[in-house]
């Protein structure tokens, strides 16, 4: 078990641990039809313990908090964040819920599809939350994601204001939210789809990002950051917009590369950079991570960046 460090740039991922079920196919298959693939892996996910694994790769020191069933995939799990030098202690093992799996193919456009069984993901409430609080006193962030229940995001949050320490949701999978976590967000990093079922706007370049994010800016949002993929990143806060083009590359897998940018970003503010140079650091790391196969396995060291 991995206590977690004192530092100024400590982060706490409050979020999901998923095994992955990964497997390569030449295109998605048909309803009703069978589709030979080929290169399956297994290898630990989830959106939470993703970003945890770029936060502290990327040279975050990471505390993550969430649960995982008492099986194989539950101790393979935290194990491998044991090894990434995440702080475990805050993870719980529901001994009812099996642990969350994640079934995802990537075809030949390197484009993924993912269905999920979230497991004791599910199981995360406020009172485990409660029994952590301590981690946010003095923290740089807290990352929140929606693979574990809107609930306990939204008492996480709350916990966080607690303690003065600035929120980021990254709001996926894509879901309704109550009204009152908007002003308790500090950092809202949605894709395009995400954006636009918060918003009721469709997404589909910068200008439709510039029009989404304005519409949650004025739910109370602080800060937001659209993702666009090969379109780069529109980041807008209430003084200013920007477009940030992505770094050009040619992408194989793109599963996790959102996960990968937040974990550079998050760790970007943590050292004090600014909002547009720590989203660069984001989109370097996405950019590297993209020309890679998987979601974890492809998320690079901060001595692989530039910077």
């Amino acid at each position: 078990m991995t206590s977690f460090k004192s530092s100024s740039r400590r982060l706490i991922v409050v979020g999901s641990l998923n095994m992955d079920l990964v497997m390569r196919v030449p295109r998605a298959p048909e309803a009703g039809e069978t589709l030979t693939g080929y290169d399956f892996v297994t290898q630990p996910g989830g959106k939470g313990a993703n970003q945890a694994v770029a936060c502290a790769r990327l040279g975050g020191n990471v505390a993550m908090i969430g649960r995982v069933g008492d099986d194989a995939f539950g101790c393979a799990m935290r194990a491998s964040l044991v090894a990434e030098g995440i702080a475990d202690k805050t993870v719980g093992v529901d001994a009812e819920t099996a642990s969350g799996v994640a079934m995802i193919t990537v075809d030949d456009a390197a484009q993924n599809r993912i269905s999920l069984a979230l497991g004791a993901n599910t199981k995360l409430a406020a009172e485990h939350l409660d029994a952590a609080a301590g981690l946010l006193d003095g923290a740089a962030m807290l990352v929140l994601q929606l693979e574990v229940p809107v609930a306990t995001v939204l008492h996480a949050a709350k916990l966080a204001k607690e303690y003065r320490c600035p929120v980021l949701l990254n709001p996926a999978p894509a879901a309704a939210l109550p009204d009152e976590i908007w002003p308790l967000i500090d950092y809202l990093v949605p894709n395009e789809s995400e954006a636009a079922l918060l918003t009721g706007k469709p997404v589909t370049d910068v200008p439709t990002a510039a029009v989404a994010a304005e519409a949650l800016l004025a739910k109370g949002v602080k800060h937001v950051l659209i993702t666009l993929g090969s379109k780069g990143v529109f980041v807008a806060t209430d003084k200013f917009s920007q477009h940030l083009p992505a770094f050009p590359v040619e992408a194989v897998d793109t599963t996790g590369a959102g996960d990968t940018f937040i974990g550079g970003f998050s760790v970007g503010l943590a050292e004090g950079k600014s909002l547009q140079d720590a989203a660069r650091l984001g989109q370097r790391a996405a950019a590297l991570g993209v020309t890679r196969h998987g979601a974890q396995s492809s998320i690079p060291r901060r001595v692989e960046l530039s910077t």
